[in-house]
């Protein structure tokens, strides 16, 4: 077993000519590494002094750096816990191969491997030494394009953005060439116009005094259209319902960025496996100059069910919530749909109950449909829910508050600035109705109405909404009531109360939030943060309503309670649950975030990724006291798992830097638990 228990010890001499030459020694224990001597690495002049590095003299390839690129032959430590330092030759091989690379995008085209020898030592470890042949670093000199009709050579050297004198990096060149992640490549304008058989080759032509020349060798060819566009793998979700997302329609000219948008568009449905999205087939007619397009998609789970119990309030909570993202009302009625559920219309039906007895009960139904019509991207919803607080008592003896609210809503797509916009529009109801209630309304028994208009403005690039990895997330929300005040013809309501006050509440409300994804890897991503709010009154004699408040600290969770107002939670981790914030609630608000995220699994059956935090925000009761600077600081760990049929699950450990006026025990160090939540 290679790794473990070794009948023999092979050593290595890699020869000028490439070739190995291997020696075999005898040993019956576990072989590990004990040492890596590296030879043949010169110091060279520092030409990238700066603030961090200001040494006159540096190596090529640090020795950090250098060992680094050894991914799995590493020397045996101690603190070396999750990587195995044991002797594994086809290991040392692709090592080799990688330090090789990274040599060449230093510029270093004739560094090589002379040698990489091992002996054992006395203690039953090996010892490596690798020698090895830097050469010197080369520089691109001339440039030239040959066979380009449709761009110019200065179009084309503006994108390659290769000047002379330039470190000779093959992998910049092919990536400037025939593709880059953003798009902005060569090969991207031609396949953006329709020239799927584009191809470019360059050659060295000329190569003196470390310098070399290139002419790269175009074939433009015709342009080609799209002559079919098919789906394989679907089961669940009906054709018409991917292909209104498809940006690629028979007939138009062939576009990679089309296609690479569909790709987004189908991730962010959140029905199909976004890893296996990147399998597109391709099939290319030359004689006729079309194509035929597939799009092979692997289908997951997005339905959510979830029956739980938890503690609230003194007492035992009961939840049951169902969520289907894929639903069918149309097949409601036909029997041989009901097989599971009726699905694979894309619209969306959520319903949830909780309860913990005679004391509470919450009901809310909602329904989605995003493509009102089938013909538009324009959305209608629709949800209702009832909140029922009591004391358990009858007649007299009942104390109760009892809200019921109603949303019906219109959404659709921008086509400027671009397609990435979308307008939501709603009208809103909500009635408030106490009976003797204890609870912290200024009034005991009446009605309070909440009639409000809700327009969000709302962009979102992200690439898949499981693990973003670059793109961003901006909304601009505003919230309105009708100015009541304004036609009552009431100047002085120092003598009315509350439930007079509070009949019709007036406010308005606005709401900023942005989000920017970094990808530094495939699995390295900093997630970035930005919200505020303010709450306003039209009416300074009437103040600020007390509904619709902003509370932060904390998971952003607080049971049940926060169904009585309307108030609004913002999580800040590392303090106490509505600790950062006025005891009546904020009127303003603003809060930061920076996440550096790490996937463990991006598996579509269990998405798994940790991460580190720090973040600052604060609330105020009036505009007066605002001041963004003052923030109250924290930072930590966390953790989130996707699991099946319940969604993102967090677990987030955080520290509070700030003091709490008034409650010592805020910021100390605590565990916030998350459900589909993003802080």
């Amino acid at each position: 077993m290679i790794g473990a228990v070794f009948a023999a010890i092979t050593m290595l001499s890699k020869e000028k000519s490439g070739s190995f030459k291997r020696y075999s020694l005898q040993s019956s224990k576990p072989v590990k590494i004990k040492e890596i001597i590296i030879h043949g690495r010169e110091l060279r002049k520092n030409d990238n002094k700066n603030f961090f590095n200001k040494v006159d003299m540096t190596y090529a390839i640090s020795d950090y750096t250098f060992r680094k690129k050894l991914k799995e032959t590493k020397e045996k430590k101690w603190w070396r816990i999750f990587k195995v330092s044991k002797f594994i030759e086809t290991n040392l091989e692709i090592d080799l191969e990688s330090i090789i690379a990274k040599y060449n995008e230093k510029g270093f085209r004739d560094a090589r491997i002379i040698k990489d020898t091992t002996y054992l030592n006395e203690d039953n470890t090996l010892t490596l030494e690798i020698f090895v042949h830097e050469g010197n670093p080369y520089t691109f000199r001339d440039i030239r394009f040959v066979g380009n009709a449709k761009y110019n050579n200065e179009e084309l050297s503006n994108i390659l953005s290769i000047e002379k004198g330039d470190i000779y990096d093959k992998s910049v060149l092919n990536s400037r060439l025939l593709g880059s992640q953003d798009g902005s490549d060569i090969s991207s304008l031609y396949l953006d116009d329709g020239y799927l058989f584009f191809n470019a080759n360059p050659i060295e032509t000329a190569t003196g005094d470390n310098q070399i020349d290139l002419e790269i060798r175009m074939y433009e060819g015709q342009q080609a259209r799209i002559n079919k566009v098919t789906l394989n793998g679907n089961v669940k979700t009906n054709d018409h319902v991917i292909m209104r997302e498809i940006r690629t329609r028979p007939g138009d000219l062939f576009k990679r960025s089309d296609i690479i948008r569909t790709q987004r568009e189908l991730s962010m449905m959140d029905y199909f496996n976004p890893e296996t999205l990147q399998n597109i087939d391709i099939q290319p007619d030359p004689v006729r100059n079309t194509v035929d397009i597939t799009y092979n998609v692997e289908e997951k789970s997005s339905d959510r069910i979830n029956l739980s119990g938890g503690w609230g309030a003194g007492r035992m909570i009961g939840t049951l919530s169902l969520e289907f993202k894929n639903f069918s009302f149309r097949d409601i009625l036909k029997p041989s749909k009901w097989v599971r559920l009726p699905s694979g219309d894309g619209q969306k039906l959520s319903l949830s109950l909780q309860s913990n007895g005679i004391y509470y009960q919450s009901y809310r139904l909602s329904f989605l449909e995003p493509w009102l019509g089938g013909k538009k991207p324009t959305s209608f919803s629709v949800s209702l829910s009832r909140n029922v607080f009591s004391n358990g008592q009858e007649g007299d003896d009942r104390e109760s508050t009892q809200i019921t609210g109603v949303t019906i809503g219109l959404g659709k797509r921008l086509k400027v600035p671009d397609d990435f916009f979308i307008l939501q529009n709603s009208l809103n109801f909500e009635q408030y109705k106490l009976t003797n209630s204890q609870s912290f309304f200024s009034f005991k028994n009446g009605i309070s109405n909440n009639i409000n208009f809700s327009s969000i403005l709302k962009r979102s690039s992200i690439d898949q909404p499981t693990y973003p990895r670059r793109g961003s997330e901006f909304s601009l929300s505003l919230r309105v009531t009708p100015p009541y005040s304004m036609f009552d013809g009431i100047d002085d309501y120092s003598e009315k109360t509350d439930q007079e006050k509070y009949r019709f509440m007036e406010f308005y409300k606005w709401n900023f939030k942005s989000k920017l994804y970094t990808s530094f890897t495939e699995k390295l991503v900093l997630a970035t943060r930005l919200e505020m709010g303010l709450l306003g009154a039209y009416n300074n004699n009437l103040g600020v309503a007390p509904f619709e408040r902003f509370y932060l600290g904390g998971s952003g969770l607080s049971g049940m309670g926060y169904q009585f107002d309307g108030r609004e939670l913002i999580a800040l981790r590392g303090y106490a649950d509505n600790s950062v914030s006025p005891q009546t609630g904020g009127t303003i608000y603003n809060k930061y975030t920076s996440e550096l995220r790490y996937a463990i699994s991006l598996s579509p059956m269990s998405t798994v990724y940790v991460l580190g935090f720090l973040e600052a925000g604060n609330a105020w009761d009036n505009f007066d006291n605002f001041n963004p600077f003052t923030l109250k600081r924290s930072g930590g760990l966390g953790v989130r798992i996707t699991i099946p049929g319940m969604g993102l699950m967090g677990l987030d450990y955080g520290w509070g830097f700030d003091e709490i006026p008034g409650n010592p025990n805020a910021n100390i160090g605590q565990f916030h638990f998350s459900i589909n939540q993003d802080f």
